[in-house]
């Protein structure tokens, strides 16, 4: 990523924070209406998924100026996901879901490219989490 495209997702986040909790229900909706195969993967308390889908987001958003330096934590992750049955096609409704939600919560200020920065760090972050998934046996730790 170009450090533009760093700033781009990074100051567009901060302005999504302010409604995070709105944000995170944004998301799941939409993910469940595009990919309803995902739900029954999700058996916990939805408010506070969404409080840890906004948290890890900030982490890695926070971190993309160091991406080496998430890229650990982003496999690690990968490889959790596989033991709740997450599947390498599910990244792609995931961002799509991702892309939506910002494009709602932030409104004009989601411009082309903001839109294509954030496309870029989804794309870099989940082609690392596949790949880490796919090296991974399901079950395996």
């Amino acid at each position: 990523m170009t450090p533009n495209e760093i700033d781009l997702v990074q100051s567009s986040f901060a302005k999504v924070v302010p409604i995070r909790e709105a944000a995170a229900e944004l998301f799941y909706g939409r993910l469940f209406d595009i990919a309803p195969e995902v739900k029954p993967l999700f058996k916990g308390d939805m408010k506070e998924q969404g409080r840890k889908l906004m948290m890890t987001l900030g982490i890695v958003v926070n971190g993309l100026k160091d991406i080496a330096g998430i890229l650990p934590a982003a496999e690690a992750l990968a490889v959790r996901h596989n033991d709740y049955g997450v599947k390498p096609e599910y990244y792609a409704p995931v961002g799509e879901a991702l892309i939506w939600t910002l494009e709602q919560g932030l409104g004009p200020d989601f411009t082309p490219a903001v839109r294509d920065a954030w496309i870029t760090a989804y794309t870099t972050l989940s082609k690392v989490m596949i790949s880490a998934s796919c090296r991974q046996p399901v079950g395996a730790e």
